[in-house]
């Protein structure tokens, strides 16, 4: 309703007063009120008993805080819910505690792992895994004592599912071998050979040698083989021959597949497949 000037509301100002005499306060039945405002859905107080009009802001003011804090938990819990579901299914969070995938990837980067690879996504040679140890492979690995305040920050993060809660558990090395390929080298000086065909390495670290070790293996049906970037720092497929499965990693182990470096920022960036390396190699006969 729009609201006009007293006259052409029929604003009745009422009997003049004779000198003397004190005008009447009290408004006619014409006289427009102004109630004070109320909160969406509730009614207006009457004027009737309103001499004082700030007893009607009180229940506004905690209406108000309550609903505040009402909706400040459902985001909270929502935000909580949402991490977990995407840590469960979609993305997850790892560190770099090695230098085994020099210079790729370097000590304490802050990398993101895909869980759709393996699953809606097939594993492809040349992917960056991150996957839980099958055993044997972290034994002798020492995990250092954070200190209270990372251990802290670690448990939060974990809470919400930014970071594992196995997350000395886990490696991460660059996939080379599918299922049923056939991976060799014939040791220093010589290059990786998969079903036959020589790959170069583009991404090996600086003054890295494809293997300082001969090795020639086929891969087990559901698994894959690993090696890091790092070759002469990287205790990898190579070293775990003796191990069930000949070295090679169940794919069943497979976290997924790293996507890009999100920490330090001066290291951010995409973790690409290098495709080209391996795309002369043929299917396994």
């Amino acid at each position: 309703m729009t609201e006009r000037p007293a006259d052409e509301l029929g604003f009745d100002a009422g009997p003049a007063a004779w000198p003397g005499q004190v005008a009447s306060a009290a408004p006619s039945a014409t006289t427009p009120t102004n109630p004070a405002l109320a909160p969406f859905g509730e009614s207006a107080p009457s004027s009737a008993g309103s001499s004082n009009p700030r007893r009607h802001a009180a229940p506004s003011r905690r209406g108000g805080a309550g609903s505040l804090l009402r909706e400040t938990v459902i985001i909270l819990v929502s935000a909580i819910v949402l991490s977990l579901l995407v840590k469960t299914f979609l993305v997850q969070a790892f560190f770099i505690p090695s230098p085994s995938m020099h210079d790729t990837l370097i000590e304490h980067d802050r990398i993101l792992v895909s869980k759709l690879t393996p699953g809606p996504f097939d594993l492809r040679r040349g992917d960056i895994v991150v996957f839980k140890d099958p055993g044997g492979w972290l034994d002798n690995q020492v995990v250092p004592d954070p200190g209270p305040l990372r251990s802290g920050i670690n448990s939060a993060l974990t809470f919400v599912g930014l970071y594992p809660a196995d997350a000395n558990e886990h490696l991460v090395k660059r996939l080379i071998g599918l299922p049923g390929d056939h991976v060799a080298c014939a040791g220093p000086g010589q290059p990786i050979t998969i079903n036959g065909v020589a790959i170069s390495e583009p991404y090996l670290a600086a003054g890295a040698i494809p293997s300082e070790t001969a090795f020639d293996t086929t891969v087990p049906p559901d698994s894959i083989w690993v090696m890091g970037d790092n070759r002469q720092n990287s205790a990898d497929s190579r070293f775990h021959t003796g191990n069930p499965g000949g070295g090679s990693v169940p794919i069943k182990d497979v976290v997924g597949t790293a996507f890009v470096t999100v920490w330090p920022l001066e290291r951010f960036g995409l973790l690409r497949n290098p495709s080209s390396t391996f795309a002369d190699v043929p299917d396994p006969s």
